[in-house]
């Protein structure tokens, strides 16, 4: 995915299981982007800092050579240190202008909404480049997280200028009704890299884009 291209396609989100073997991490995510993940977050709440630096760069250097752009999941400073294409931020991991006046224009940064358009309005007017509604649907990752409304996403399409990411529970069977609705990416965990086919669920994703 080139720098400038739009937001849109299949939005792959690192699983805890494959963050936990290097290995296994390269192979999955080059699968995944090999599948037609134009985006890559790298999400890893267990390893060391030391561990989680050397896991993004190499993902870097991954989708430097394959075309897609790398997301840094929470933590700006990371992705600052090794020249992320940009990060995610949730509800509590600071603020979008600290993020922009770190990473620099260029940086893509994203803002978890839940299912509130009043937050993804605060985080457009502070210069995000995309929001995430979500879950839609039972989620393994994230099995707790309060449900968010389809209708969020036709009155987000509405207000806002963003793309629109949805997320939570979401499949190549149950996805289409999102992209109707207005998302622009649709991010997947599970889906992806719980798959044991990763590049062949990445494709069912992708052909939604089609």
């Amino acid at each position: 995915m080139n720098a400038g291209a739009p937001l849109r396609g299949l939005y792959a989100i690192t699983s805890q299981a494959v963050c936990d073997d290097p290995i296994r991490l390269d192979a999955a995510v080059r699968a995944a982007i090999g599948g037609g993940a134009v985006l890559l977050q790298y999400r890893d709440k267990l390893a060391s800092p030391a561990q989680k630096r050397a896991n993004a760069a190499h993902l870097l250097g991954i989708c430097r050579q394959m075309g897609a752009r790398l997301i840094v999941n929470d933590d700006m400073q990371l992705a600052a240190e090794i020249g992320a294409d940009g990060v995610h931020l949730g509800q509590s991991d600071g603020a979008v202008a600290a993020a922009r006046a770190l990473l620099g224009p260029a940086a893509l940064i994203g803002v978890s909404c839940s299912g509130s358009l009043d937050r993804a309005q605060a985080a457009q007017d502070q210069g995000a480049d995309y929001v995430a509604f979500g879950r839609f649907f039972d989620s393994r990752t994230k099995p707790q997280a309060p449900q968010a409304a389809i209708e969020v996403l036709v009155q987000a399409r509405r207000q806002l200028r963003l793309p629109i990411c949805a997320i939570g529970g979401l499949t190549p069977d149950n996805a289409a009704p999102l992209l109707e609705a207005g998302a622009s990416l649709i991010a997947a965990v599970d889906g992806v890299f719980g798959a044991d086919d990763i590049a062949a669920a990445a494709q069912r994703y992708a052909r939604l884009f089609d």
